[in-house]
This record gives structure tokens, sequence and C-alpha cells, in this order.
């Protein structure tokens, strides 16, 4: 059973806010909760203020009418939601939500898909703290057998779990089915809800906002860009492992990067750290996405939150445990006095096994064992270490 009583956290660690003299908490400007809605692939919506209760209706209407929905991943057989929470009822503890980032190249068909960015949000009891972590893509794990897809189970990369499960024309929902079952078995983490977004719909919200301003703290390459006469080109072909002599290079500094250049520099993963940059550089972005979204320039324009929110909404797909997506939605309202906090997995580098593979470490399981028991922010206070500063690669509105 789950422990309900974990208001304890790590809110102001490594975002600069806290206790100021007195004992009385200073003041730090909070990103609304539609913004992090843009951050979180699409959970969470307020717009109060923005014009009452009518524009609410409105904006909530933006998103939820284009999200498609389910209920095959969460509530099928083995039961892979929540079971302390009957379904269809929003728990009022906390929460655990996996949301899934699909890779589709071009040129790929139905079921080549594969869910390059794995990544549970714990939402504590008191629904004010989330969490970020991020699961390493290339894990080699246990991928289990599902008799009604006729999949017999192996033992693959777990980011490979939903290219398994999609194929044979099941398409998102097996996908998400099949990775929902993998990150269980893995993590032992039951889930309140699903996201599966396509990170090429993260474009449109980008587009939507005008690019966001972000901070590379290290020189890197793209595998997916090169330059040809000074111009930018989508480099087609194999993936290279070495840069090619026209690469596409993100120098170190900050600057306001255009969509494609943000959502390119959230898929880089050619350094010493490998795709543990990568993981850190797509929550730095969507950290990022929700302090411009929370901007005056877009909260004073309605007609920008309704582009965003159309867009979001079209890039979604989500399973909410019975939940209808409005009352989901509205059920997380307290979090929009929080925080997002990105959390470090195997310590941030390549945890490999000894014969080419990568496994989790004990430290990363632990992690995986308090999350499980709702007992993160404690765990997170006896390791420090594992929260993301961010003097790594903050972001600036």
């Amino acid at each position: 059973m789950r422990n309900r009583d974990d208001r304890q956290g790590q809110r102001n660690t490594q975002n600069g806010g806290g206790t100021g003299k007195n004992g009385k908490k200073s003041k730090r400007r909070k990103a609304p909760l539609w913004a992090k809605l843009v951050m979180t692939f699409g959970v969470i919506l307020a717009l109060v203020g923005v014009g009452g209760l009518v524009s609410v209706n409105y904006f909530l209407g933006k998103l939820t009418n284009n999200i498609q929905t389910t209920s095959s991943v969460l509530d099928s057989e083995g039961n892979l939601g929540n079971k302390t929470v009957e379904a269809g009822k929003l728990p009022k503890g906390a929460m655990n939500l996996l949301m899934l980032g699909l890779d589709t190249r071009t040129g790929w068909g139905e079921g080549e898909s594969r869910s390059d960015t794995i990544l549970i949000l714990h939402i504590t009891a008191s629904h004010d703290q989330a969490y970020m972590i991020s699961i390493p893509r290339d894990t080699m794990a246990k991928i289990p057998a599902d008799a009604k897809m006729n999949f017999p189970g192996t033992t693959a990369r777990i980011n490979s779990a939903y290219t398994f499960g999609s194929q044979k024309g099941r398409g998102w929902q097996g996908g998400a089915k099949l990775a929902t079952k993998a990150i269980n078995e893995l993590t032992g983490i039951e889930f309140d809800g699903v996201m599966v977004i396509d990170f090429n719909g993260f474009k449109g919200i980008l587009e939507a906002m005008g690019g966001v301003h972000l901070c590379v703290d290290k020189r890197m390459w793209s595998s997916h860009y090169v330059v040809n006469k000074g111009k930018v080109e989508y480099a087609h072909g194999a993936d290279p492992k070495s840069p090619p002599r026209n690469a596409l290079w993100f120098e170190k500094g900050c600057r306001t990067m255009q969509p494609w250049e943000a959502l390119e520099f959230s898929r880089l993963r050619h350094s010493t750290n490998g795709d543990y940059d990568r993981q850190r550089h797509q929550q730095q972005l969507l950290r990022a996405m929700a302090k411009k979204a929370s901007s005056a320039g877009i909260m004073g324009n309605p007609a920008k939150v309704g582009k965003i929110l159309q867009a979001a909404g079209k890039s979604l797909k989500m399973d909410t445990h019975g939940v209808p997506v409005d009352n989901f939605i509205f059920g997380l309202k307290g979090l929009a006095a929080g925080d997002l906090i990105p959390i470090k997995t195997n310590n941030g580098t390549y945890a490999g096994n000894g014969s080419g593979a990568e496994t989790i470490n004990a430290d990363t399981q632990a992690l995986f064992d308090a999350t499980a028991a709702d007992k993160l922010p404690a765990y997170l206070i006896r390791h420090p270490e594992l929260l993301i500063s961010d003097a790594t690669g903050a972001s600036k509105s």
C-alpha cells in the first residue's frame, strides 16, 4: 500500500528559492499551472485570472478537444494503474505519471517509433511539488510477455518496448501498454496516468511560443543536421558516430533558440555523458518552455495561449485511468504554485554491466523504490546529489 505522508520536500534546493529572514518564505514568481502543461506533455491546466470561468472552459476546450484518449493501457489485464484508487477517480494523495516521448523519423512506417524519452513525473501527496525522473533509453530490461498481443517477451533496450507493442496495427495504444508494463517491471511503480507525445509535436508548441531561451553548457554537435553553403539542412542517411566536416555545432552560451534548434538541442547526445546529457537537455527544454509560457508576453496574449494549448492538444495521447481529461487536469490545480524538479539517474553517467549493456545502478533502484513507496522527497533529503542544479544549464525567459 502507498504511504501518503510525504509532505517533506526539496522544493528550493536547486531553484534558489527558500525561506528568508524571520522564517518567512521568500517571494518567487511561479509558473502558472497551464504553463506546466507545456512542460509535462499537457497534463495540467489552470487559466483563472486570464478571464474567469468562461475563459478557463474555452482554453480547456482548446487543449482537450484534440487529445486522443484510451483506457487500454492502465486498465488492461494486469492492471498497471494505481491499485489503491478506483479507476475513474483521481488520487487525493501522491501520483505518478508516465510520459513517453517518441522518436519518429522521416520515412519510418507504423510500428517503427521508439520511446526514446521515458520520464516519470512524481507528484507529492500535497500536490504542490513534482519531480522529473528520466529512465535511460538504452537500459537493458525485461519486456514482459503479453498474451493478447501474442508477444512472447524478451530482454532488450527499454525504448524498444513501445516499438514491439505498436506493431501489427496496434498503434500507440499497444506501444504505450507494453512500454508501461516494461517500466512497471523495471521500477515497481504504478501509474495514475500515461502520456504519449511525438517529440516532433513539440515543434508546434515551440512555434506558437516563438522559441525559448536556452543555455548550452558544453560544445556539442548534431547528428541530425549539417551545414551546406552556410545553410542548415536535415542530414539524411545513417546516424554518424563522429562529427562530419559540415556538422552543425551548438556552441557554449545562452541565447534564444528557434523552435527547430531548441528541439534539436533536446536530442544532442554526442558527449562524454552521452544519453545523460540528452536527458538533462530535455528536462532543461521543458523547464524553459514553462518559463516562457509564464512570461508576461504570453500570459497577456490570450491568442498565443490558445495557439499553444491547441498545439499541445494535437500532440498528446493519454490514458488517465478512467478519469475524464478535464477532471484529470483540474484535479491537479494544486501544482499551480509548485515546482518541477529534475532528478539524476545512474549519477548522471553511463552505468554499464561490462558486456556493452546499460543497467540501473543500486542508487537508482533505491530511487525507484522510494518513488513507488511515495517516499521520494525524504529520500532526496538524504541524497541531494541526485538533484540537477540549475547551474548545469539554467534557462531564462
